[in-house]
């Protein structure tokens, strides 16, 4: 029988500690993704109703200033409406490219690790 009990422990040993170093290589950089998305989508949720509010107190304050009611709220709701969806879309846009830098793949990857298919 080739090799014996010392020699496969040993080898069991060596394979454990390689394992155990590759999953420290491999997970000490990743971010906690959750808490991330989770605070992204609430200041998406705050831009929202930000800019609605916003568009509310300025729309009233027109109204009072010149008696336009009720034009100056709607025109208030809808600008606020509309400058906060444009808010969140370029927010969204801005944090979808930092969890593409930071969630990406590794990158101490060679550049032709993905090539291997050839």
């Amino acid at each position: 029988m080739p090799g014996s009990d010392s020699s496969r422990e040993e080898a069991i040993r060596r394979l454990d500690e390689q394992a155990s170093a590759l999953e420290a290589r491999t997970t000490r950089d990743i971010p906690d993704h959750g808490a991330q998305a989770s605070g992204y989508g609430y200041r998406i949720m705050a831009l929202l109703l930000g800019g609605v509010f916003v568009g509310v107190g300025l729309g009233a304050a027109v109204d009072v200033l010149v008696g336009s009611a009720p034009w100056g709220m709607i025109v208030g709701v809808l600008g606020g409406f509309v400058i906060s969806i444009w808010m969140a879309v370029r927010s969204a846009r801005i944090y979808s490219a930092v969890a593409a830098r930071d969630w990406g793949p590794p990158r101490d990857l060679p550049d032709d690790a993905s090539d291997d298919d050839d």
